[in-house]
C-alpha cells in the first residue's frame, strides 16, 4: 500500500497545473517547509512540484578540491555516525539496522568479516534533493533492492526495527584511490516518487516489478562533486566504508550542505 501511495503521490506531483495554480502550490510548499531558495530559481519558475523537489543549483557550490577531502554528497542532517559492531549499525538513538541485510549481494563474503564506519544522512522535504560523488571514486556496481516505503523520519526509525534494511534502496559499491571499498546507500521512503541515477537509466525504483537487480560496471568513475542522481522528495543516504578508508569528522544532528567537508581520506 505504501508503494502505491508513493506512486500516486509521484504522479500527482508531476502534474503541470495551470501556471497561476502551480505558482500558488509551489509558493505554499516553499513557505510551509521554510525552504531557502537563494541558490535556486524563484518558485514560480517550476512547472510542477516534482520540478521544484528536484531543483538544480543555479551556481555550483565551492568545496575543498584536495584529494584527501571527503565531502557531503547531499544536503541533510547527520542522524548518526560510528563504527559497526557484529555487522550492526545505529540508525538513531540506539536503534539498529543490519549491514549484511542492507548491502545484500553488493558485499562479498570476505567483506562480511570486517567492521565498517558509517554515517546516516537524512534529507528532509526542505533540502536540496540531488546527490553527488563525495570523492573521486570508481563505481563497481549498483544493486537495486525492492522493499517497503516506510517514512525515514526519526519518528519512524524509532518505531520500525531495522527500517533501512526493509525499505527499497539502491546500493552503490565504490572503490577509492587507495583500493578501499565504500558503499553509498540511497534509501527510498514514503512519497518518494523515484530515485534516479544519471549514469544508468536501467535503475528503476518504486516500480511494480519488485525484482532485485545487480548492475556491474567495468570502467565507471565519478569525480568529486559530480552529480550522481536525485531523489524525488526527501529520503536518506547511508555512507559505509572499510576501516582505514575515511576518517569522518562530523557530529550527530549536524546540519549538512552538499560540498561540506565531513571527512578525510586516508
Amino acid at each position: 500500500m505504501r508503494g502505491l501511495v508513493s506512486r500516486i503521490f509521484g504522479f500527482v506531483a508531476a502534474v503541470r497545473f495551470p501556471r497561476v495554480l502551480q505558482t500558488f502550490i509551489n509558493e505554499k510548499y516553499v513557505s510551509g517547509f521554510k525552504i531557502d531558495m537563494s541558490e535556486f530559481k524563484e518558485p514560480k519558475e517550476y512547472e510542477s512540484l516534482t520540478a521544484l523537489f528536484t531543483r538544480e543549483l543555479q551556481r555550483p557550490r565551492n568545496f575543498d578540491v584536495s584529494p584527501q577531502a571527503f565531502i557531503s554528497p547531499s544536503d541533510g542532517t547527520c542522524l548518526e555516525r560510528g563504527v559497526s559492531k557484529e555487522l550492526k549499525a545505529i540508525s538513531v538513538k540506539g536503534h539498529e539496522y543490519g549491514i549484511a541485510e542492507l548491502l545484500g549481494d553488493s558485499m562479498d563474503r570476505s567483506e562480511r568479516d570486517a567492521e565498517l564506519k558509517y554515517v546516516n544522512i537524512y534529507l528532509s522535504p526542505r533540502d536540496y534533493h540531488r546527490y553527488h560523488a563525495p570523492c573521486d571514486m570508481r563505481i563497481l556496481s549498483a544493486l537495486y533492492v525492492p522493499g517497503e516505503l516506510y517514512s525515514v523520519a526519526v519518528s519512524a526509525l524509532l518505531k520500525v526495527p531495522n527500517l533501512y534494511a526493509k525499505n527499497e534502496r539502491v546500493v552503490l559499491k565504490c572503490e577509492l584511490a587507495s583500493g578501499k571499498k565504500m558503499w553509498l546507500v540511497f534509501v527510498g521512503a514514503l512519497n518518494v516518487g523515484k530515485m534516479k541515477f544519471d549514469f544508468d537509466a536501467r535503475i528503476q525504483t518504486n516500480a511494480c516489478a519488485g525484482n532485485v537487480a545487480l548492475y556491474e560496471y567495468e570502467n565507471l568513475s565519478a569525480k568529486k562533486g559530480e552529480q550522481l542522481g536525485m531523489f524525488e522528495l526527501g529520503s536518506t543516504i547511508l555512507i559505509l566504508s572499510e576501516q582505514g578508508a575515511v576518517k569522518f569528522d562530523l557530529a550527530v544532528e549536524q546540519k549538512l550542505k552538499y560540498g561540506d567537508k565531513i571527512g578525510t581520506i586516508n
